[in-house]
């Protein structure tokens, strides 16, 4: 009997969409590097693998349908990492790989880890897997942890936009193709907020949320490189960082997709929804 397997499964987005999974009703596989602490669902058995240990991933996805493939934590060993984790789905036989990439990627993204998921996306395409690539934004519910102690969001964004998407709403549409994968083969969807927002505008919005007085301080490409290097990062991890904001600042994340609305059957989830103003 085939089943679905949800990988990253204690993470963030890989717990949420297992959770709604179970609420369906389907049988599934837990998936990640240490199955004692993903959370006992209804209809769910949990292994523990590594995407570095391909013959664990290989013996984790054996019998599976469809899998979600979460991206695994980043690391200038990324692809190849994600590349082992579609050879070894090719070779279990998995039916319809679901993945998680990111909005606009591309080759020539701003972004860099965008880069390395075109690059993913295009390496399932070359494997021959049906899929569906679920390309979402930056997840609104981080935006807290863009400031520092001192409340202050401190980057090169200029004015640019960025179209946010809540956690809750990737997960919901990845449950509703995981569920019916061959209504969505070979489909690419764009999961984002209702609007683009600037950072000025999510200051504003922490702010009335928790009482707390969050800013948006616009640094220049060279304060950007050094506030990131004095913490100690590895120099891709740097990169990352600073080209998350220059990405923002190119107009390559403020495109409204209608991903959300299209898989969930609801408008994508405001940023104001998702952090209400503080009462009383």
């Amino acid at each position: 009997m085939s089943f679905i397997v949800t990988t990253g499964a204690t993470g963030r987005l890989g717990s949420r969409v297992a959770a709604r999974l179970a609420d369906a009703g389907v049988e599934q596989r837990l998936v990640s590097r240490h199955a004692d602490r993903a959370a006992p669902l209804e209809g769910a058995t949990s292994v523990s693998a590594d995407y570095g240990d391909p013959a664990a991933v290989r013996r984790a996805l054996d019998g599976a349908s469809t899998v979600l493939f979460v991206s695994a934590k980043e690391g200038p060993e990324r692809f190849d990492r994600r590349r082992a984790f579609v050879d070894a789905a090719r070779d279990a036989g998995v039916t319809h790989l679901v993945y998680v990439s990111f909005y606009g990627a591309a080759p020539d993204a701003t972004f860099t880890l965008a880069r390395d998921h075109w690059a993913t996306e295009q390496y399932i395409r070359d494997s021959g897997i049906p899929f569906t690539f679920l390309r979402d934004n930056l997840y609104a519910d981080f935006l807290p942890y863009l400031a520092g102690d001192d409340g202050v969001i401190r980057g090169p964004a200029g004015q640019g936009r960025v179209s946010v998407v809540a956690q809750d709403d990737i997960a919901e549409a990845a449950a509703a193709v995981l569920l019916r994968p061959e209504e969505h083969e070979g489909a690419t969807y764009d999961l984002t907020g209702p609007r683009a927002v600037t950072l000025e505008e999510v200051a504003t919005v922490l702010t009335r949320a928790t009482g707390t007085v969050f800013s948006y301080h616009e640094e220049t490409v060279e304060e950007a490189y050094a506030s990131r290097s004095a913490l100690g990062a590895p120099a891709w991890q740097v990169e990352a960082w600073v080209s998350t904001y220059l990405a923002i600042a190119a107009g390559e994340l403020e495109e409204v997709g209608d991903g959300v609305p299209a898989l969930t059957g609801h408008p994508a989830t405001g940023l104001e929804e998702l952090f209400p103003r503080r009462t009383g």
